[in-house]
């Protein structure tokens, strides 16, 4: 493991390096890759187990006994299980994973190639109409066809069209090309976990943590409401683990834009969920009274977005200083694609780690799991945690914003690669060797297998339906 890598996160996160000594790493993840997302997956899964339940742990009161030897121990096989749990999923003992659309693939232009995310079907519409391609129950044609179509045109016209147009590519760059361009050098020197004291009201913010009834401010993440609006992998994954540290995760998403099924089961585990139009007024409203009640807000809205509703970093800060907020966005927070859709494949593609992970006939590649939706996650769940922490009265108290961005993690990665032959001569991982890390779940839809939390104690139930609004507080 990337011990450099372990002592930047924690240090990000404001935690006390001292905390490192405490950490002992047990076995391989058998994530072999050209790049170093064994060292990544580790480190991001470690800064959250230190977060939970280091010295100044945020999980209070868990049922987690602390080892016998006094040092938090990391699985890091268990760790590869986390990384790759969207691929274990299963409903009624049947694979359950939904994996990438027909279109979500890479494709070849005519002068090089191209990533396609399509998940979505106003993704997939969006790509149809910016190539003329028209749609079809066929879905062999379909992709004959935009193939066809992207073979004739050149990759960063591809990228700038269909983007232009709702939809999400992005063409494959080497790591020099994405380096040397304007969101590449926009990136450069960001922390990989942006974790800051915002506003300058104190008073502010502990009068409304002691207004919040029934709920000591001390209290850590058990207990610890949190709103989650986020979707895909990332985000969800994060507030998964708060839930499974025994915090109220309510999952809210909007009507008409809905989550594959299998997704929701998927990183759901121990939440509730809820629709809610917060761009209506009466959804706005309602959003209002939840922020009100919250401890935390994580969500993944592009920068900018929130702030059209008057929910700008500084407006919450303002209106619920109490409130800890960890939000994650594809490309940061500056530059010219701070506004862009993204997800981890087109990271990968735009940023050069397709190329340092093709093949030898020169097509792109891609890492072994989601890497960098997965380390997201787990960096989200630990700023939470270290806000919740950082904001007690025995602590530096305030408001406490955290951001994490994939471009940012993929820049690490690519920044610390190691020979491929290194890499390639590592023990592979097996699905064999990931069965023991999982567990069934109660759901209305069936038994729900899924890969258990890491340290944490395992949630009671999958993803359930909810009302939009926050459970009673415990007495």
């Amino acid at each position: 493991m990337s011990g450099g890598l372990l002592h930047v996160l924690w240090r990000e996160l404001r935690g006390d390096p001292a905390d490192l000594r405490a950490v002992r790493v047990g076995g391989t993840t058998g994530l072999v890759s050209p790049l170093p997302v064994e060292a990544l997956a580790v480190a991001s899964a470690t800064v959250h187990r230190l977060a939970a339940v280091g010295p100044a742990g945020a999980a209070l009161e868990v049922d987690a006994a602390p080892p016998a030897d006094g040092q938090l121990a990391v699985d890091a096989r268990h760790v590869a299980a986390d990384f790759a749990s969207e691929s274990l999923l299963r409903l009624d003992g049947q694979p359950a994973a939904g994996g990438f659309a027909p279109l979500s693939r890479f494709f070849p232009t005519a002068d090089g190639w191209v990533r396609v995310h399509a998940n979505y079907p106003h993704h997939r519409a969006a790509l149809l109409h910016a190539l003329a391609v028209p749609d079809g129950d066929d879905e062999r044609a379909v992709a004959a066809a935009v193939r066809a179509a992207l073979h004739e045109r050149l990759a960063l016209d591809v990228e700038e069209q269909v983007v232009a147009g709702g939809g999400v590519v992005a063409a494959v760059r080497t790591p020099q090309e994405w380096a040397a361009s304007p969101m590449g050098a926009a990136l450069a020197g960001a922390p990989l976990v942006d974790l800051r004291r915002v506003g300058s009201d104190d008073a502010a913010a502990a009068t409304r943590l002691d207004q919040r009834a029934g709920r000591d401010p001390a209290q850590g993440v058990r207990g610890a409401r949190v709103l989650d609006l986020t979707r895909v992998i990332a985000g969800p994954t994060g507030t998964r683990a708060l839930a499974a540290w025994g915090a109220d995760v309510l999952r809210l998403d909007p009507p008409h834009l809905p989550e594959p099924r299998a997704q929701l089961l998927e990183t759901g585990s121990g939440k509730r969920f809820a629709q809610l139009d917060i761009a209506s007024g009466a959804g706005r409203e309602r959003l209002e009274e939840l922020l009100a009640g919250a401890d935390a807000l994580v969500h993944g809205y592009r920068p900018g977005a929130l702030a059209r509703l008057g929910l700008s970093e500084e407006e919450l800060a303002e209106r619920h200083p109490h409130l800890v907020v960890a939000s994650l966005s594809a490309w940061g927070t500056q530059g010219p694609w701070a506004q862009r859709r993204g997800f981890d494949s087109i990271v990968q593609a735009a940023s050069g780690v397709a190329v340092m992970t093709g093949a030898a006939d020169g097509s792109p590649g891609a890492l072994p799991v989601q890497a960098l939706d997965h380390a997201a996650g787990h960096l989200l769940a630990a700023a939470v945690m270290r806000g919740l922490v950082l904001r007690r009265p025995a602590g530096p108290g305030g408001t406490w914003h955290a951001h994490v961005s994939l471009a940012g993690l993929a820049r690490w990665l690519l920044s610390q690669q190691v020979s491929s032959e290194a890499a390639r001569a590592g023990e592979r991982l097996k699905a064999s060797d990931l069965e023991r890390y999982l567990v069934d779940l109660p759901s209305p839809e069936g038994t729900v297998t899924v890969v258990r939390p890491l340290g944490a104690p395992v949630w009671s139930a999958a993803l359930t339906s909810s009302a939009p609004t926050w459970l009673p507080t415990p007495r």
